[in-house]
């Protein structure tokens, strides 16, 4: 009964409208305004949260890095004594599980340092598959906490001593899974024979997941960040290496303090700045998705200014056109309407408006969609986005409506006769 006077009120209704073209058609572009930027810009929000959360495949919570410079004038294999002694040293510090070292660490940004490339044939002529990698040992995969899938670790005799101009052409790698599958979609990775720029080397181990030190945004074919490897070696770097540290507690403070000054009585041949060469993974996972949560909370902000302001809009309009209706009001309530069919009326003037704002907006939004696909590389928009957002605003719509109609319907029959 109460949708069969709702549709009897559509003519009254379309007919008002009619009469305040201009003040609808402000409303409408307002809602299809507010449903395109808001559409994309909790849609780019979102990917940001989704980027920003994805888990790195270590155990954050109980690592920290340490950046240790070298003092001058150390030769490849001082810097190589220096390092497994450093070591040594590290895992026998109360409260640490184990110890590596490094060229880089997971979300630590790019660096030529960190990147190799990987063809399946000597003489390939397809570009070889861009992959960033990680100095490692056979302390590597515990220290990170990641899990090894297939294969085994590596053995402490394959680990050699490799500076950042010598040829690196390992006997055997170990590579993420992401990365077999990309190598190998048929899903034989393991055991296969791949080719360096320097040599071939062999596939001995497959771990489940762990991420580079990029983080790349957008999840496309040519996303790096989880197509790790793990390069059996001790980077011997003159101006320095990287210490990674996985403790038995996520309470890391003592145990950063103890691992430095034992590091300090080892040997003076180190340049260690403890406020800015020590930090967890924590900080590490803050400072690299700093820029996406500052995007994610703009989008935010943004999109929730212009539903408030959508929401002002409406609210205002319905005001003017019940002070504009009262007399209006007044007959049609002397006539037999109910409080109840007054605010049906004005629910279902604000329901017409909207449907009209949310039809313009969702092409508007599908259009804008196009252009930031075309100039920042955004994915396309899914369909339910601006459903999503249609529905928002429809509800939105009804909320800001019903101050305004709950008014209209206390409008007294007396109002009718009252001469202005």
């Amino acid at each position: 009964m109460a949708l069969a006077r709702a549709f009897m009120q559509l003519s009254p209704i379309i007919t008002a409208l009619r009469r305040h073209k201009v003040a609808t058609l402000l409303i409408v572009l307002q809602v299809a305004l507010t449903l395109a930027v808001a559409s994309n810009a909790l849609f780019i929000a979102a990917t940001r949260v989704v980027h920003l959360s994805r888990p790195t495949g270590t155990d954050e919570a109980h690592t920290f890095i340490i950046r240790n410079g070298w003092t001058m004038g150390q030769n490849a294999t001082q810097i190589n004594a220096n390092i497994n002694a450093d070591l040594e040293t590290l895992r026998h510090v109360a409260g640490v599980r184990d110890a590596f070292s490094s060229q880089g660490f997971p979300l630590g940004g790019y660096n030529a340092d960190l990147i190799t490339h990987i063809k399946l044939e000597p003489d390939q002529k397809a570009d070889a598959q861009v992959a960033p990698y990680f100095a490692s040992d056979e302390h590597t995969i515990h220290t990170f906490g990641i899990s090894l899938i297939a294969g085994r670790n590596f053995r402490p005799d394959e680990i050699a001593g490799i500076g950042p101009n010598d040829k690196m052409a390992p006997p055997d790698i170990i590579i993420t899974h992401s990365l077999a599958d990309k190598l190998f979609p048929d899903g034989s990775a393991l055991g296969k024979t791949v080719y360096l720029p320097d040599g071939p080397t062999a596939i001995i181990g497959i771990v489940a997941s762990l991420q580079s030190s990029l983080c790349s945004l957008w999840n496309r074919d040519d996303a790096l960040d989880g197509y790790t490897v793990l390069v059996p070696m001790h980077y011997l770097d003159p101006a320095g290496v990287v210490y990674l540290v996985r403790t038995d507690t996520t309470a890391m403070q003592p145990v950063i303090t103890a691992a430095l000054k034992a590091l300090r009585e080892r040997s003076g041949a180190r340049i260690i700045n403890p406020k800015k060469d020590v930090f967890t993974m924590a900080y590490v996972r803050k400072r690299a998705y700093a820029d996406d949560h500052s995007v994610a909370m703009l989008m935010s902000i943004l999109s929730a200014l212009l539903l408030l302001a959508t929401a002002g809009g409406i609210v205002g309009l319905s005001s003017f056109w019940v002070s504009q209706r009262r007399r209006q009001i007044g007959i049609r309530r002397s006539l037999g309407a109910t409080a109840g069919d007054i605010l049906r009326y004005f629910h279902a003037e604000n329901f017409l408006i909207v449907s009209g704002g949310v039809a313009l907006g969702a092409l508007l939004a599908f259009l804008a969609n196009l252009g930031l696909m075309q100039f920042y590389e955004l994915p396309r928009i899914p369909p339910y986005t601006p459903l999503l957002g249609a529905l928002v605003l429809w509800l939105l719509g009804q909320l800001a409506v019903w101050g305004p109609a709950r008014s209209a319907a206390k409008v007294p029959p007396v109002v009718a006769i009252r001469t202005e």
